[in-house]
Formats: C-alpha cells, structure tokens, sequence
C-alpha cells in the first residue's frame, strides 16, 4: 500500500475533482501558496511505508516565500513564525537541547517519518483559511480514514479543536493520539508549553521497537 493507492480512489470522486477544478482555477486567477509544484510536498518527502507520526496543522502559511507545502514548516531562510518558535521552546525544555531544525525547515522531520500535513492544503496570498470549505477538509478527513485503516502504531499529534476533531475518526484500538492545543501565541500558555509531546511520541516509538525522531 502506498500513497499512490489512496490518490486513484480519491482521485474518482467527484469532490476530488471539484475540489481541483477550484485550486486550478485559483492558481490561474491569484496568488496562491504554496508553489502548485509543492501542495502534496508532504507525500513526496514521507511515503507511507516510512510513516510513524502524523502531526496535522490548520492551513498553509498565506505570506510571500513562507509556505512549502509541510505543515509548521518554512525555508531556512525565512524567519521563524510565531507557532514556530514556540514549537521549538517546547523541544528545548521537553527535550533539554536545542532542536535540529532550529531555523524552521522541518524537512528532516519529514524525511524522518512525520507526516506534516494542514488540514487544508492551499491558501491565498494574506488570506487566512481562504481555501476553507473548497473540499480539503473532507480529503484530509479520507486520508486520515486511509492512514487509519491502512496502518498499524502510528502517533497521531492533534493541535488545537480543528485538529482534535479528527480523533474519531482514527482507531485508538490500533494507533496512539497526542492532543493539546495549538502552540500558536493565543494559546500556547494554556496548555502547550509542557505537553511533552515530543518525548513522549519517541517513547511510543521507542516502546513499537521503532527508531525515534530526531525533533
């Protein structure tokens, strides 16, 4: 089973198609992030045989250059968002040292084997959740049915309502869930800092007989 098994059955329903009948359309019309070449950048660096965590995110940063299409993630070169750098506080203090992707690029944790996926998968330029309500939410809603069904331990982390929302439609019987709320500046203070969810996903790990992620 791999990811190109879950795009031919998405691929023949007809939110699938109405859903890329509006992203096309709007990559034509505005801007839109990320690169078109980079929506499902996520697949490409994490196969599915190499996943073991599925950390989910709301929807791609809408700035100029920011969004490359992982969630959480930027370039080096561009400064760190503020959910960024608080995720990145949370690892010094969980962990006791500083992260491995210090600068925001979180291709090594994908390379790694988390999954880093938005809930919504496009954005226009300066407009948050713009792509709401296109279809997104119901593909991610099937892939996470898919990684669900399909797959056996993986750690799913939940940040924030939109995020947690997801919870039932994922077997706790066969896989684990992290949750807590969003490390955005609104609402890290009340409860993010000090979730711990990066050491305890690589005791899951550690605990499955599987190789932990280099946070």
């Amino acid at each position: 089973m791999t990811w190109d098994d879950f795009f031919k059955e998405e691929e023949k329903k007809e939110y699938y198609q109405n859903l890329m009948s509006q992203v096309n359309k709007a990559y034509e019309t505005t801007t839109v992030f990320p690169a078109k070449d980079k929506i499902f950048n996520a697949f490409t660096l994490t196969p599915l045989e190499n996943t073991k965590v599925v950390l989910l995110g709301q929807d791609p940063y809408h700035g100029a250059g920011q969004a490359q299409g992982l969630a959480f993630s930027t370039p080096v070169e561009i400064k760190n968002p503020p959910s960024m750098r608080n995720m990145l506080k949370e690892i010094q203090e969980d962990l006791g040292k500083t992260s491995t992707c210090e600068h925001g690029d979180l291709n090594s944790w994908a390379k790694d084997g988390v999954l880093l996926i938005n809930a919504i998968l496009t954005v226009e330029e300066a407009k948050a959740k713009s792509h709401h309500k296109m279809g997104w939410e119901i593909f991610t809603d099937n892939l996470i049915k898919f990684i669900s069904a399909n797959c056996k331990d993986i750690v799913f982390i939940l940040w924030g309502s939109s995020a947690i929302k997801k919870e039932k439609i994922i077997d706790t019987t066969t896989h684990h869930i992290l949750k807590g709320v969003h490390p955005s500046p609104l609402s890290a203070y009340r409860g993010f800092f000090g979730c711990k969810h990066f050491s305890k996903t690589n005791e899951i790990l550690k605990n499955l007989g599987k190789k932990e992620i280099n946070w």
